[in-house]
């Protein structure tokens, strides 16, 4: 594990504002907290309650169609200060669809988030995470030529898998331990996830790491230049 460079009391970091997937970089015993999948209902508000807590901010991906059904939480995450970014519109594997289609599932999950923080202050932000993970070279590059910040994966928690609590937490913390610092994957749509959360973070501190709030440089998407699903584009592409 790392020294004890942060006091428990400190486990709220600084803020780090980017403007590109390359702008993201740590120094040893910081993280950034981030939440794929959600809003949703009993889950995402008793996060928001443990997260307020400890005094740390994190970083929530959603996902359009569960931000169009419950904008009332997404607005919540965003008013309490949370960045939130999009992670599609319905979670598909953007690798098996034309590249036409996948524009049109990025750009709508992206529309119904910021549909659904509508009078929250604080809009999207042009954070994006791949469902899965899965990407090709093709998409990667055109999102980040598009001034969107594709979020990766340095320690994920694996909340999906049928653990305890206490597996789950382990887990974390020992592939944090083994890499020093990074960005850590959770969904917020876990029983598991919620209950595993005030004793992980508790081990955060005594372990004298910090959470790192991250923050755009640039508010909003919808000014950018993004690849579209509408564009003009050579039907022999897709």
């Amino acid at each position: 594990m790392p020294p004890r460079i942060f006091a428990a009391s400190n486990i709220a970091g600084r803020v780090l504002t980017v403007a590109a997937t390359t702008d993201i970089i740590l120094n040893p015993g910081e993280v950034i907290i981030t939440f794929d999948d959600g809003p949703r209902p009993g889950k995402t508000p008793a996060i928001l309650d443990t997260l307020d807590q400890f005094g740390v901010k994190a970083t929530f991906l959603m996902l359009g169609a569960s931000a169009q059904a419950h904008p009332e939480i997404a607005r919540m995450v965003a008013t309490r200060g949370h960045s939130v970014g999009s992670h599609t519109f319905e979670h598909v594997d953007l690798t098996t669809l034309s590249r036409q289609a996948a524009y049109a599932e990025i750009t709508r999950g992206e529309q119904a988030v910021s549909d659904a923080l509508r009078g929250a202050g604080n809009g999207l932000a042009p954070f994006f995470r791949f469902p899965y993970l899965a990407q090709d070279g093709f998409l990667r590059t055109a999102l980040m030529g598009g001034d969107m910040v594709v979020l990766d994966v340095d320690i994920d928690s694996k909340d999906y898998y049928k653990d305890t609590p206490a597996v789950v937490a382990q887990r974390t913390l020992d592939r944090l331990d083994a890499r020093g610092s990074g960005v850590i994957l959770f969904h917020d749509i876990h029983q598991r996830t919620v209950d595993m959360l005030p004793e992980f973070l508790s081990e955060l501190a005594a372990r004298g790491y910090s959470v790192v709030h991250l923050e755009p440089s640039k508010p909003g998407v919808f000014g950018r230049p993004v690849i579209t699903a509408d564009r003009e584009t050579n039907a022999n592409q897709f």
